[in-house]
């Protein structure tokens, strides 16, 4: 394998960069009254308007000539067809067999694993729907009311970020939660609001030994137990999502009651399996599948489509022109939608975990930068909290603005309220105010003399910062997929341009390893000798305070 930095079309985008980074984009807009269509791309329910980019034609050569030579399109073929492309693993990498709706064979290792995913979702729907029509009775013969996630990671992440994007199609009945900290007021919070009567539990651990979420789990189970005085109905309340059925069993769940997934489903892509379960529960299977066949479409367009057309090949690709020759390290996940105030969150696992590495897939060091810190928040907050440095600060933080344009709310006034703000924030990145027009808005406004003077420099905006606009017609089940599969693929290829394995996470072990030996220290046992002096006197302090209590 080339490395990247060696590859022709790398060198010749380095050539291209020391032209373009002096280009302004009100430039390029007044040279080219086309360039918005252009630079405009639909697939299934969503619209990308990727123009307010730092980029040319030429730009976008010589980034997709860098995909081909980096073997994007054979990395692409071998994900969908079932290779082990998790190569530190040595597992296929095939969440998109779990939303394959054309049912098309996928092979691994010989087998083809769509009858089991088929399998699986056809149990999912028969029990969501015996809870969802209150078939399904607990203890105290009363339907499920409220239904308690159990995870973390993954197991949390995607199924709460979707029931509270989508909560407008859930049912009316059922109130979710979620619990992923260990920390123990969440789940005790939690399990004030609920009652031991009407309350399903779903534990979502592939190996069921996780910690944090066993940890919940017991402590629920326990609360649970000393409510309904009967162990037994521990099997009418407690549900798992699990590969290991001894341990779900010996929790005191009927493995009749445990939905299986596989190694080849990664957690920070397992929403689209029996970990979203919780999914289907709340919103119900029509819904769930109009999730995957959402996903589906995107799947087939990043499959399919040539990369000059392709969604999630050029928003990667754009990402690296920033990452690699802009510096830019950050990126902005800004829904304009209140639903999705988790999205952020969401994209944030997705990417970081995939892309945060810094070792080559042949095992040496990276040479450029890798995944981008991923931050965000709603945009109108946001514009309240850090707009500021993303207009004037010295960073380049290329910035994603998602928006729904159909308006649902039915309180007059406020969507075009917020889609005003979000399309005036795109024009405002990308114009800035220069020096004159800022002279000549306070000139207007009465300043004058000195004082005008010593105000202007501050009121000045470079503009140049990139921005895409999301757009969807309306936040549903089919458009939320396809926009989850698009950030998907996405970090695929990026992972793929660095060279990287996008889907293990070594980087997460080190410090759970630690954290074994310094949780039984805090219990008593003697200070191993390894711990730096920091460490000792962490652990001597809690010791103390633990001593005295909370009083």
């Amino acid at each position: 394998m080339v490395e990247l930095t060696q590859l022709p079309a790398w060198q010749t985008l380095w050539e291209h960069f020391v032209e373009a980074k002096q280009l302004h984009m009100r430039d390029l807009f007044a040279s080219d009254p086309q360039r918005a269509e252009r630079y405009a791309l639909e697939v299934g329910g969503l619209f990308l308007d990727y123009s307010k980019n730092r980029i040319t034609d030429s730009t976008l050569r010589g980034l997709m000539a860098l995909a081909r030579e980096a073997g994007l399109p054979a990395r692409i073929k071998a994900m969908f067809r079932g290779d082990k492309i998790n190569s530190t693993e040595q597992r296929a990498v095939l969440h998109v067999a779990l939303r394959n709706r054309t049912n098309s064979p996928i092979m691994v290792d010989g087998e083809d694993v769509m009858p089991k995913v088929n399998s699986v979702l056809e149990r999912m729907g028969k029990f969501a729907h015996a809870v969802r029509s209150g078939e399904w009775l607990g203890y105290t013969n009363q339907p499920i009311t409220d239904i308690v996630n159990i995870g973390i990671g993954g197991s949390d992440l995607g199924p709460l970020m979707v029931c509270r994007a989508l909560k407008p199609f859930a049912h009316p009945r059922l109130n979710m939660h979620f619990v992923s900290n260990v920390d123990g007021a969440q789940l005790k919070e939690t399990l004030k609001k609920v009652h031991s009567e009407t309350t399903l539990f779903v534990v979502e651990s592939k190996t069921f030994t996780t910690q944090e979420t066993l940890t919940n789990a017991l402590t629920a189970r326990d609360w649970f137990v000393h409510r309904a005085r009967d162990e037994k109905a521990v099997a009418k309340h407690f549900v798992a999502v699990s590969t290991n059925q001894k341990a779900v069993a010996d929790f005191g769940i009927d493995p009749s009651n445990m939905f299986e997934f596989w190694d080849w489903v990664g957690g920070r892509y397992s929403l689209w399996s029996a970990i979203g379960l919780p999914i289907m529960l709340y919103l119900g299977e029509e819904n769930f599948t109009e999730l995957l066949n959402g996903a589906h479409i995107m799947d087939q367009h990043f499959s399919n489509a040539p990369f000059e057309q392709n969604m999630p090949v050029l928003l990667a690709m754009i990402g690296i022109w920033y990452i690699n020759f802009y510096g830019g390290g950050s990126h902005v996940i800004t829904p304009y939608d209140q639903y999705l105030h988790h999205f952020p969150a969401f994209i944030q696992q997705l990417d970081m975990e995939s892309n945060g590495k810094q070792t080559t897939l042949a095992g040496k060091a990276v040479e450029v930068e890798t995944a981008p810190i991923i931050w965000g928040e709603t945009g109108i907050n946001g514009q309240h909290a850090f707009f500021q440095l993303l207009h004037q600060g010295t960073h380049i933080s290329p910035i994603d603005l998602i928006a729904s344009l159909t308006n649902c709310s039915s309180l007059p006034g406020h969507h075009e309220i917020l889609l005003a703000n979000v399309f005036a924030q795109a024009e405002a990145f990308m114009r800035g105010k220069t020096e004159q027009e800022a002279r000549a808005e306070l000139t207007q406004q009465g300043w004058q003399g000195e004082a005008l003077e010593a105000l202007v420099p501050h009121k000045v905006f470079n503009g140049n910062r990139p921005s895409n606009m999301l757009l969807m017609d309306l936040l549903n089940p089919r458009n939320l997929g396809s926009l989850i599969a698009l950030y998907e693929h996405k970090i695929f290829v990026q992972g793929v341009i660095w060279q990287i394995n996008s889907f293990d996470q070594w980087g997460v072990e080190l410090g759970k390893q630690l954290a074994k030996t310094i949780q039984a220290e805090l219990l008593g046992q003697p200070l191993s000798p390894e711990h730096d002096s920091s460490t000792r006197h962490l652990i001597e302090l809690y010791r103390q305070a633990n001593q005295r209590g909370c009083t």
